[in-house]
């Protein structure tokens, strides 16, 4: 039996996980996110096959960006490297293809053609059924409030308590509030997040019935961040284009009343779908939030517990790790089972980050 504890009861929106959509993609400027990519889209694939479910729709992701952005060039040079199918475009190869986006002089695409559309919902449901499937249990409502190590590990709930040989903690922005009493906190920033959906003017018009990519736009419209949108299908005739950063909020506290900053994000989109989308509506029609749970550095955590090597941590997945699911639940598992993972894990080892040594312990 494989118990499963989560604090809300499913399915829940006070994550980083819910809404129906995310982006599926292989472009990364860094090999190793291209390689786990790979087995990404194959297990994604095997998931859709016994589900009996669509859980992905390719539809190319589109990145744009000035020719000399050097993120732009490190992820082609990444593409190319793995062998990855993709396309450069010039600004007029862009306006033929794509009458409806608007670029300045100097800007260009490049579209990985194997991106595309996850449904966010109907994944999770399909894994919830996998697992139970398999002989786990899923315990939604069941807020953890304490963990104690050992050669059993003791989980306790509001309602239960738990033994295991092994613990994987994979718990978002509260992964600090279950790690401090186990002498350790990791650098983790929690962000509330602003989820935009903008009115087409002609219904459809950035839909994938137009053959309209996912898109994602690199230090356009004098963005710090980048930003990112996904064909209409969500929500009738509205497009949701996002803002791939947000501002401090306790995971309590995600739905306080809007922050100044909040606008100002608010502000960089609206200026992109202005200069870069006409035919939206510059304006949101619908605002909701989702959370990020950001590393300094904005990849993974996937380690063991510096001092208790049967309780496994995955965290900081900044705002990218659904796609990425798959390979990371795979990793988890074999760290918890002692057994040699296939990727290489020092880019999510804890230890990249000082001050988190003997001395927390």
């Amino acid at each position: 039996m494989l118990p499963t504890a989560i604090q809300f009861f499913l399915p829940h929106s006070r994550g980083s996980s819910h809404g129906q959509s995310r982006i599926i993609r292989r472009a990364y400027p860094e090999d190793f996110y291209t390689q786990m990519m790979d087995e990404c889209y194959q297990i994604w694939a095997q998931l859709e096959q016994e589900a009996g479910t669509q859980l992905h729709r390719q539809t190319g992701l589109l990145l744009l960006g000035r020719k000399e952005n050097p993120e732009l060039k490190t992820i082609q040079a990444t593409l190319s490297r793995q062998g990855v199918e993709h396309q450069c475009l010039s600004s007029e190869e862009l306006k033929q293809r794509f009458p409806n986006i608007r670029l300045a002089s100097g800007e260009v695409g490049l579209l990985d053609k194997s991106g595309g559309v996850l449904y966010a919902d109907k994944a999770l449901r399909a894994l919830q059924d996998a697992i139970r499937q398999l002989g786990g249990i899923v315990h939604d409502g069941e807020k953890v409030v304490e963990i104690k190590p050992g050669p059993l590990v003791s989980v306790k709930t509001i309602s239960k308590s738990y033994q295991a040989k092994n613990l994987v903690i994979t718990a978002g922005p509260w992964t600090n509030q279950l790690l401090r009493p186990l002498g350790i906190e990791l650098p983790l920033q929690t962000l509330r997040i602003n989820v935009c959906y903008w009115r087409e003017k002609v219904p459809g018009s950035y839909g994938v019935s137009q053959a309209f990519p996912c898109f994602l736009g690199l230090g356009l419209s004098l963005a710090p961040h980048h930003i990112y949108g996904l064909p209409s299908r969500e929500y009738p005739g509205l497009m949701k284009v996002c803002y791939h950063h947000g501002n401090n909020a306790e995971p309590e506290e995600r739905d306080c009343p809007t922050a100044f900053s909040d606008i100002q994000d608010v502000q960089i989109l609206s200026r992109f779908v202005r200069d870069h989308l006409p035919d939206l509506h510059p304006e949101p029609a619908i605002m909701e939030h989702c959370m990020y749970t950001n590393t300094p550095d904005e990849h993974f955590i996937l380690d063991r517990h510096p001092k208790y090597d049967n309780i496994v941590i995955g965290a900081g997945f900044s705002g990218h790790g659904f796609k990425l699911s798959p390979v990371v639940g795979k990793i988890l598992c074999e760290l918890s089972m002692k057994l040699t993972t296939h990727y290489d894990l020092t880019p999510f080892q804890m230890s990249r980050f000082p001050g988190l040594g003997k001395a927390h312990l």
